[in-house]
């Protein structure tokens, strides 16, 4: 079987990927995660998870690379990675009692073939409090996770409830739709 490359550099990702026991490495995907003007999240989620894909799978001939993007949608609007501690303050105090929905999208691609499949987590926030946020950034420190929060985490502390097919899509990286699409490239599984 040709190699498995997970293009993302997420040890979240990385850390779901070996619970299907399949031999892989990682690679960084250096593709531009600019959003395009007016670019609905769920498109960008796929878009970006075809071009990680590429990327690593142009530097990897005969490889079947895995691309995975995850974009965070508040009232229509994506939701970046913080980066500071107040960025994700805000975001968090902008999400308090609403929903917010997260597209997950992966691309497994060896250059020539292209298989693509997408998850929409629905996550409902209950009230949240200045200082329950700020206490919660300082423990975390979610800068670097689409929503400012890690679900693996203390995170799940923020919830009302969660809707998904696949409980696995909100940290990132869907196993239900990767299974089913590397089974398509020929891989066994399960």
């Amino acid at each position: 079987m040709s190699a498995l490359i997970l293009a993302s550099t997420s040890r979240y990702r990385a850390e779901l990927l070996s619970r299907l026991r399949i031999p892989f490495s990682c690679a960084a995907p250096e593709a531009d995660e600019t959003p395009l003007p007016g670019e609905p999240p769920s498109v960008l989620a796929a878009r970006l998870a075809q071009a990680k894909a590429a990327v690593v799978a142009a530097r990897h001939p005969g490889a079947w690379v895995i691309g995975s993007d995850q974009v965070a949608e508040l009232g229509g609007a994506p939701l970046g990675k913080p980066g500071t501690r107040a960025a994700a303050c805000s975001q968090l105090a902008a999400m308090s009692g609403r929903e917010v929905l997260f597209h997950t999208a992966i691309c497994l691609s060896n250059g020539e073939r292209h298989l693509q499949a997408a998850d929409l987590t629905r996550v409902h926030f209950r009230t949240l409090h200045a200082d329950e946020i700020e206490r919660y950034v300082e423990a975390e420190l979610p800068l670097d996770c689409a929503g400012s929060f890690k679900c693996e985490g203390l995170g799940i502390a923020l919830f009302e409830a969660i809707h998904s097919e696949d409980p696995s899509a909100l940290v990132g990286l869907p196993l239900i739709a990767l299974s089913n699409l590397l089974r398509q490239a020929g891989y066994r599984l399960p």
